[in-house]
């Protein structure tokens, strides 16, 4: 996953410092991560393990008979690692995404480029001027009131008004090697919603300048060979189901690992009636 600026890995997931030095703010992904259950994942990871399975079956049971424990243990590694990989491409689409955006040099990567190339002909597509359209890339916003902050991938112009008006979009990345173009998840749009309604951005010398108003969110699905932006509802009722997996989270992450069980030796007595 990549690391913006300000944020860091705990134990309890992905922090965010303040340069204001007030206390330090959750991450909208540990959000998200922590509260949001992913559904689609078991399903994904059950068949991801089957396939595997399936496909090495001759291997698998020769050492099942003299290594066991190695092969249980691999065949449990085998969705962890597609997704450890998949994320690693993942980061890589959003530096050069960035990169590409700035007009600044990136490496060239023959599994990244087709996905760059994806995100030229969507600037193409809708006559994005780097100069005059684009906003914002990689921006962290916060909401120091809520106790939260997050990264914007993409704050830009689009002509979507009435008569071609431009809108100000908030536009999060998505890169994915199987899915449809137009897939999304329902808990992009509380993502989404979570970053459009913060208090603040910080500029790169660390000082605050407000939130743009921002009219339009959506996902711009990269794949290797199509791209898709998908427009998404992050409203104000999205943000109040974020706040409320925020308030879990809260309570998850300050919650005991461990309590003490009770016994009747321990248990309070109870007088005779």
């Amino acid at each position: 996953m990549t690391q913006p600026r300000h944020a860091r890995d705990t134990e309890r997931g992905r922090y965010y410092s303040d340069p204001a030095e007030g206390p330090d703010l959750v991450s909208v992904t540990n959000v998200l991560d922590t509260a949001v259950a992913k559904k689609a994942l078991i399903p994904w990871a059950v068949k991801l393990t089957t396939e595997y399975v399936l496909a090495n079956l001759p291997s698998i049971t020769l050492r099942l008979v003299t290594d066991r424990t190695a092969v249980v243990k691999e065949i449990k590694a085998v969705h962890r690692e597609v997704k450890e990989r998949a994320a690693d491409l993942g980061d890589r689409i959003h530096h050069a995404a960035e990169a590409r955006v700035l007009g600044a040099p990136f490496p060239q990567e023959l599994e990244v480029a087709p996905y760059i190339t994806q995100l030229e002909l969507w600037l193409a597509a809708w006559g994005v001027n780097i100069d005059e359209d684009v906003e914002a890339t990689e921006i962290t916003c916060v909401h120091r009131r809520l106790g939260y902050a997050g990264t914007a991938d993409l704050m830009v112009w689009l002509p979507t008004g009435p008569g071609g008006r431009r809108e100000l979009w908030l536009i999060d990345y998505k890169t994915s090697a199987t899915r449809r173009a137009t897939s999304v998840y329902p808990e992009n749009t509380l993502q989404l919603a979570a970053l459009r309604y913060c208090e603040a951005v910080l500029l790169p010398d660390d000082t605050d300048a407000p939130m743009p108003r921002i009219e339009r969110t959506g996902v711009l699905n990269l794949r290797s060979n199509s791209h898709a932006l998908v427009p998404m509802p992050a409203d104000r009722s999205a943000h109040r189901a974020f706040r409320g997996a925020l308030e879990a989270t809260r309570w998850l992450h300050a919650a005991p690992t461990t309590y003490t069980a009770l016994s009747p030796s321990t248990a309070p007595s109870r007088k005779a009636s």
